[in-house]
């Protein structure tokens, strides 16, 4: 797998770096270098002695999209070919410059609601040792936890066992640890293949228990998102960039980053949120878009990712599994923008399939500021 990434970095880097000759009357202006191809009956001109810089400035900018595709069971369709995939930005077809459904090894961030109702703090504390065992040896794994504020518990490793140790120092308080004490059966799933896990140390992570009158909408979600995201910029675009977000949704009105300034900061750097909503159960008539399921699936939604609704504490052990299988088993989709409006930042993306009864779930907009930098 390590191969193909490296295959897959080296054919981004040259599409970076496309003669211009190739997207001649299309290609958005910028600051990359290419020079003319041999055998063009075009001939340059002559540049100024006097100017040091000897060749035509131009760079062709790429946006990359993953896509999960679903039939109606909601299983993962992996054998699609390119020519049954049509992208559409800002209205006009878009030709794919390069595909694969080779598997990305992962950057994730978990974030964990910090501030959850006792019976779902509970289920999910006694859940979390088997978060280790989703991730393969080529993932790496940061966490944060959020209530009023986002806390980094622990940054970026490949390594489960420092991991495990900065996570058993954590104050656990009164709370009971429960849940299992070492690593699950069965590794990591990749393209239907189960991977052997490498005995990998399972996660505990202790939640405070909530007091009388302590339990309050004080979650700053957006907040959370908004420094994870921050986190995953640095991450190398050889890696898929995801938030593993295990929240009940609610989020209050103190954050200091809004809704629109966190999307925007999460496509900027090709971030996709993966929710699973632990929600308390609904009041009679109460429906889940007031509950706030909706609210976590709205940054799925945007960002490419998914929501999956997880109500025992079973549940939970295998949606851990199934975020990181669907976000390392995506198809990747690159193109060149064309017949963009370069006045606008934001532009819409669409992506269709052909083959008829299936879902297709994939960032719904892209930021031309954002290719721009060629982060």
């Amino acid at each position: 797998m390590i191969q193909r990434t490296r295959l897959l970095g080296m054919a981004l880097l040259l599409c970076l770096t496309l003669p211009a000759a190739a997207q001649q009357g299309n290609a958005p202006a910028g600051n990359g270098t290419v020079t003319a191809q041999r055998g063009s009956s075009a001939k340059p001109a002559q540049p100024d002695q006097s100017d040091t810089r000897s060749r035509i400035s131009v760079e062709t900018r790429l946006v990359i999209v993953p896509v999960t595709v679903k039939d109606k069971e909601g299983r993962l369709v992996g054998d699609l070919s390119k020519n049954e995939f049509h992208v559409f930005s800002d209205g006009v077809e878009q030709q794919i410059l390069l595909f694969t459904s080779d598997p990305f090894p992962l950057s994730a961030v978990v974030v964990i609601d910090d501030d959850l109702a006792t019976k779902q703090a509970d289920q999910v504390q006694k859940s979390l040792t088997t978060i280790s065992a989703a991730f393969g040896p080529n993932d790496e794994v940061a966490l944060i936890t959020y209530s009023e504020y986002p806390t980094t518990v622990a940054d970026f490793s490949i390594d489960n066992d420092e991991l495990f140790t900065k996570l058993k120092r954590l104050d656990l308080g009164s709370h009971p640890s429960g849940g299992n004490s070492g690593p699950m059966a069965s590794g990591p799933v990749i393209n239907g293949q189960q991977q052997p896990n490498g005995q990998l140390p399972s996660i505990g992570l202790g939640i405070p228990p909530r007091g009388s009158g302590h339990y309050q909408n004080n979650n700053d979600m957006d907040d959370a998102l908004y420094a994870a995201g921050e986190m995953l910029k640095t991450r190398g675009r050889d890696r898929r960039k995801i938030i593993f977000l295990i929240s009940d949704g609610t989020d209050s009105r103190d954050n200091k980053h809004t809704f629109d300034e966190t999307v925007r900061s999460l496509l900027f750097g090709d971030v996709s949120v993966y929710s699973i909503s632990v929600s308390r159960p609904l009041p009679i008539g109460k429906s889940l878009v007031q509950h706030g399921a909706s609210e976590i699936s709205k940054f799925a939604d945007r960002t490419g990712g998914d929501t999956f609704l997880a109500t025992k504490e079973e549940d939970l052990a295998r949606l851990y599994s199934d975020v990181t299988e669907q976000a390392r088993n995506q198809y990747t989709l690159t193109f060149a923008p064309q017949g963009a409006d370069r006045t606008l930042d934001y532009h819409p993306i669409e992506v269709r399939v052909r083959r008829p009864g299936l879902n297709v779930l994939a960032r719904q907009g892209y930021y031309q500021s954002a290719i721009n930098v060629g982060h």
